[in-house]
């Protein structure tokens, strides 16, 4: 139920996450050795050689996409063509990972990085975690890449009873096993024993990746992955529109990234489909509020395997699904769309890309000649400072001055709500 003292426009934010398309290299990229990154830019140029065909995007083109970064057979809007808005937004948090992306969107400015364990979990730690959990012992320990090491280590796994682990450069302790023979309950109770551990050094998420399968020629992971996040470390703009009555919905894995902090329903789902499927069907029983959807294909299926035929057909898709959702919006409604990082398929390796995020904003209720150019925002927190702007009627900078309050969360992020010409 949202706040009856918001005489606010536009009472509903559709904001969604393309998982990792990122939008070219930041200006720190080279620290992260990603100088060259640009998932959308470099993917566009590699699906052409790929296939033989450019990417057909025309619903994002419209909305300004080519105006973004340089992309093969996406062309650039010229001035009152188009419409709604479009720009790309900088990352201040240190970190390239789904956690410190979607935290800074919503306020949350991460200055220090959680730990990364390139070369494995340290041992006294898993040594607990196996006492902990009565297990025989564990496999791998390394980084890897999660498809290739339940294909090298997945009978083993199963002849032994002994779950695969692995990390990356991102802040993950990741456990493989396999559904039937380990147990998805059982795989996510020892995650969670995981997770208290982590907290003790520092790790971000601990996922647990189960597997399907009779042998290393058909083991599947499947959508049963589960994410345990470390709770944020105070509270963010989704927390803020809780207090006030604003209803928030995640739809895949919003609620896991956020430690279920700020919001108050989920619905999981299994991949890209499913979640746009169920976010039209939500847009129909949800009315007000925040509907805050996360698309995990592009990121999980695609970005990294370096799938690039597969990545670009995912954001055709996408694309042609784009319509439904715009004319099922009222004049009430804002489209938000965006990312958390890069995972750019071109790029050498298996990890995430230190990248812009792309920013594409559309309302029925627009009034301009054209699409708008939104720039380049300094921080993913604008998004989050513009979804409370729009749903409260006030910017976070206003709440706090009238009346002031010292519980109030310092957060970042300028709205550009009013940059957007809604009547």
């Amino acid at each position: 139920m949202t706040d009856p003292t918001n005489s606010s426009s536009l009472t509903r934010i559709i904001w969604i996450v393309l998982d990792g398309v990122g939008a070219g290299a930041l200006p720190d990229a080279v620290d992260y050795q990603d100088t060259h990154s640009n998932t959308l830019g470099n993917l566009s140029y590699a699906f052409q050689l790929k296939t033989g065909r450019n990417l057909q995007l025309p619903s994002l083109e419209n909305l300004g996409l080519g105006n973004i970064t340089p992309m093969r057979g996406v062309s650039p809007l010229e001035k009152g063509k188009g419409q709604g808005a479009f720009g790309k937004a900088n990352e201040q948090s240190k970190g390239k990972d789904t956690t410190t992306g979607h935290w800074e969107m919503a306020g949350l400015v991460t200055h220090q990085p959680s730990s990364v364990y390139p070369k494995g979990i340290p041992q006294s730690s898993l040594d607990l975690w196996i006492s902990e959990n009565h297990l025989p012992g564990v496999l791998a320990n390394r980084a890897a890449s999660g498809t290739e090491i339940i294909q090298s280590l997945g009978e083993e796994h199963m002849k032994t009873g002994k779950p695969i682990v692995y990390t990356s450069a991102d802040s993950v302790w990741q456990v493989a096993a396999h559904e039937k023979t380990f147990g998805l309950d059982r795989l996510y109770l020892i995650c969670q024993s995981a997770r208290k551990i982590g907290d003790d050094l520092g790790i971000g998420r601990i996922i647990a990746r189960p597997f399907i399968g009779n042998h290393c020629l058909d083991f599947q992971r499947t959508y049963h992955r589960k994410d345990y996040a470390q709770p944020p470390s105070q509270k963010t703009f989704l927390d803020l529109l809780n207090s006030k009555g604003i209803q928030t919905l995640g739809i895949g894995k919003i609620s896991n990234i956020y430690a279920g902090q700020g919001i108050q329903s989920n619905i999981d789902t299994q991949g890209n489909t499913d979640g746009l499927k169920t976010l039209l069907k939500q847009m129909s029983k949800t009315p007000s509020g925040l509907i805050f959807c996360n698309l995990i294909d592009f990121d999980m299926l695609y970005g990294h395997r370096r799938d690039v035929e597969g990545f670009g057909i995912a954001l055709e898709e996408f694309d042609q699904f784009l319509p439904k959702i715009m004319t099922s919006m009222n004049q009430s409604d804002l489209l938000i769309m965006t990312s958390d990082h890069g995972n750019d398929p071109t790029y050498p390796g298996t990890d995430h890309t230190r990248e812009y995020i792309p920013l594409l904003v559309y309302s029925p209720a627009e009034k301009a000649q054209g699409s708008i150019d939104l720039g380049t925002r300094t921080t993913f927190a604008d998004i989050g400072a513009t979804v409370f702007h729009a749903l409260l009627n006030k910017t976070y900078q206003e709440m706090m001055i009238s009346p002031p309050s010292i519980h109030s969360p310092t957060l970042s992020g300028t709205s550009f709500l009013e940059e957007l010409q809604l009547t």
